[in-house]
């Protein structure tokens, strides 16, 4: 595997996804194994004391590593271009350690507005609970990432696109504002996946996923992922992993070490049927607003053309009558299947309203763009002339 390791940086991101990372047992098997233990024996007390002082390689405990994990976060390294990574539980453990790893009590962070609701949470409830003050600012106005930044500001933090209204942050500019400030850029990038927009080459020192949607791509496994610098994620955020314990299940990393190798193959393939149904939609006189990361209109399409190499996944789009409609408009859907989640096989909808961004007030939903009218899709691999039958028949109905 040294070979593979040390020509990793030469290879394509598909070549990556099948061979970075793989840890062989004595068996030399092919597909990686899978290894469900909970801890490790030593040779001595002192390979275990060097071992838990970080002089001698190897594994010690599930909640500090784990050789499945290990293959995973070693292949998600090398296909997002990173140093280091560190796999949690779900992605909002990814998110809460990455966040919680950069702040002290007395710290500030500075946060885009359209944000899912949990991001939120972590940001605008969770961490002033243990003095950590924050400040949420229109993600797109640079003006006001600059005015919000106080002498400690120590993190930025923004998804792009946003979930669920797929606004899309420069990256690259507001990267810069955290640097002058000295304050650290963490980027959600769950919905452009790591195959269309790569936020550490834009300026993000870190990057966060939860690796539940596109990475696991069957709707199994939950999981999270935080990629950046070695200084970065060896440091604090190991520390913070390995005491507070997201640790990820064995079974869960070995699930998606798998799924990262048809990655490319269903996230191109999403986004060509996601490209064609948006399509459809835009032409609908019963939708007043489709927004898609494709689409030349969006409102930031010159700063998508910069940083990123394609599309999403995901459409959003308003159907005309608030929440009544939506639910007339959902409840009538014969194939597309009413989820939460997103970034499946299988293509789902939602009404963010109501679901995951349900604990905020009309007033704050709407400072977000989450009208009562707004529905989220994720586009899956059926066939696209099968989503939008089916889509037009709801409509109709």
């Amino acid at each position: 595997m040294a070979n593979e390791a040390t020509s990793a940086a030469a290879l394509h991101p598909e070549t990556r996804l099948v061979h970075a990372g793989t840890l062989r047992s004595q068996f030399g098997e092919t597909s990686e194994a899978l290894f469900l233990t909970q801890g490790h024996v030593y040779d001595s007390a002192e390979q275990c004391e060097a071992r838990f002082l970080n002089k001698d390689p190897g594994f010690q405990y599930a909640r500090f590593s784990n050789p499945s994990v290990t293959m995973l976060e070693q292949r998600m390294a090398a296909f997002e271009g990173a140093e280091a990574c560190r796999a949690t539980a779900t992605g909002m453990a990814a998110v809460t350690a990455a966040l919680s790893s950069l702040v002290r009590a007395g710290d500030h962070v500075v946060a885009a507005r359209a944000l899912f609701g949990s991001c939120r949470y972590i940001v605008e409830d969770h961490l002033p609970r243990y003095g950590v003050q924050s400040t949420l600012v229109d993600g797109t106005d640079l003006a006001a990432w600059r005015a919000a930044v106080r002498p400690n500001t120590k993190a930025f933090f923004l998804e792009s696109p946003a979930n669920p209204t797929l606004e899309v942050i420069d990256i690259t500019a507001v990267a810069a504002i955290a640097r002058e400030a000295g304050a650290k850029l963490i980027v959600d990038n769950v919905f452009a996946t790591p195959l269309f927009q790569r936020p550490l080459e834009l300026g993000a020192d870190l990057v966060a996923y939860s690796a539940t949607k596109h990475i696991d791509g069957q709707g199994r496994c939950l999981g999270g992922l935080v990629l950046g610098s070695k200084e970065l994620i060896e440091g604090d955020i190991q520390t913070f992993l390995r005491q507070t314990g997201p640790a990820m299940s064995p079974f869960n990393a070995w699930v998606m070490l798998k799924a990262l190798e048809t990655l490319p193959l269903r996230v191109r393939r999403q986004a060509v049927s996601a490209t064609v149904v948006a399509k459809w939609l835009k032409g609908r006189k019963e939708l007043p607003h489709v927004a898609f990361i494709g689409d030349p209109d969006h409102p930031q399409a010159e700063i998508i053309a910069r940083q990123m190499s394609g599309p999403s996944t995901l459409i959003a789009f308003e159907v005309a009558g608030g929440k009544d409609a939506a639910f007339r408009f959902l409840n009538k859907l014969r194939l597309i299947r009413i989820s939460n989640n997103l970034g499946d096989a299988k293509s789902l909808i939602v009404h963010p309203a109501t679901t995951t961004h349900q604990r905020f007030t009309p007033e704050v939903r709407a400072s977000m763009g989450v009208s009562d009218g707004l529905i989220r899709l994720s586009i899956g691999l059926e066939h696209a002339d099968d989503l939008i039958a089916d889509l037009q028949q709801a409509l109709a109905a």
